[in-house]
C-alpha cells in the first residue's frame, strides 16, 4: 500500500525516541511532530535530517486501515500495546 498523502497519522500517534530537528528528545505518542506541516506532509521527507525510524516506516493496511482516522486508532492501539513499563 502507498501512504495516503496528507494523512500524517504516523507522525502523530506513535512515540519516536530518536532526535528530530526541533524535538531533540524525540516525541511522545499522540503529539504532532513539529516537522509535520499544515498539509500533514513531512518537512524532512527525503532529507538526511529525517530520523531513520521515520524513513523505515512502510504503510500497511493492517497498520493504516482504510482511512486517516483508522490509522490514528490503529497506531495508537499499537503504541499502547507495546509501551514498556
Amino acid at each position: 500500500m502507498k501512504c495516503r498523502i496528507g494523512c500524517g497519522a504516523c507522525c502523530i500517534a506513535p512515540s519516536i525516541s530518536s532526535p528530530i530537528p526541533g524535538m531533540p528528545n524525540g516525541k511522545p505518542a499522540g503529539v504532532r511532530c513539529v516537522q509535520l506541516d499544515d498539509d500533514n506532509l513531512c518537512r524532512l521527507f527525503g532529507k538526511q535530517e529525517r530520523p531513520a525510524v521515520c524513513g523505515e516506516f512502510s504503510a500497511d493496511r493492517e497498520i493504516c486501515g482504510e482511512s486517516r482516522e483508522q490509522a490514528i486508532i490503529l497506531l495508537t492501539s499499537l503504541e499502547e500495546d507495546t509501551r514498556s513499563g
